[in-house]
């Protein structure tokens, strides 16, 4: 059943993308933003209790009506595990992104590859060569493959709706928090992490499968 509510989320993305409207992390972020003001400080203990403020609640909450679910029906827990999963991957967002840049490359438009790629990294692209563009692009891939495909996927079939909620909470958060600025440096450090914690093998197996589908003998020495 998990591996089959699992093929349906992915299917559901494939055929609708992600959410045009009201997407959930959307809201979540604004929840957390308004945890963040509330009690930012200069200290990792403060940070901690921020985050499983923004986080833990709804997991439970996922928890408890995943429960709900599932006394009523198999069924009904099944799309309701479905309709989270699907909410938290982005595998159609990834390609819709990624093929402008190759696009752009493949016809030698620089410039608009520097522009298609500034919209998936959060760095400066106006100075960049087409091998650094091709780069960004790649890593970035790379990196979102396993933060909104394979962890997701990893985490709902190894704990659940649940899990997939933590996951992907704790992985927002760490988008948000997780940097070494002088504001989030300390406060930030649990959402990093907690993430890099949730990530461990995820990510080795998000390299290895891309591995795996490319050049593997040049992947496995990367």
């Amino acid at each position: 059943m998990a591996a089959a509510v699992a093929i349906a989320a992915v299917l559901l993305d494939a055929i609708f993308g992600e959410p045009r409207r009201a997407h959930p992390l959307v809201a979540f972020g604004r929840w957390a933003g308004w945890i963040e003001r509330g009690l930012h400080a200069d200290s990792r203990s403060r940070g901690l209790v921020a985050w499983s403020l923004a986080v833990l609640p709804w997991v439970g909450l996922a928890w408890l009506l995943d429960g709900l679910a599932a006394q009523v029906s198999g069924w009904l827990s099944a799309a309701f595990s479905a309709s989270l999963l699907y909410a938290a991957i982005g595998l159609r967002s990834l390609g819709d992104h990624a093929r402008p840049v190759a696009a752009a490359l493949d016809t030698g438009d620089i410039e608009g590859a520097r522009a298609a790629v500034g919209r998936i990294v959060s760095r400066d692209t106006a100075a960049l060569s087409s091998e650094r563009v091709a780069a960004a692009a790649t890593e970035s891939v790379l990196e979102n493959g396993n933060d909104a495909v394979f962890g997701a996927l990893f985490w709902f079939l190894l704990l659940g709706a649940p899990g997939v909620v933590l996951y992907r909470l704790a992985n927002t958060l760490d988008a948000m928090w997780g940097y070494r600025t002088p504001r989030l440096h300390r406060f930030g450090c649990a959402a990093a992490r907690i993430d890099d914690t949730l990530n461990l093998l995820p990510a080795r197996l998000t390299a290895a499968t891309y591995a795996l589908c490319g050049h593997g003998a040049t992947a496995w020495r990367c």
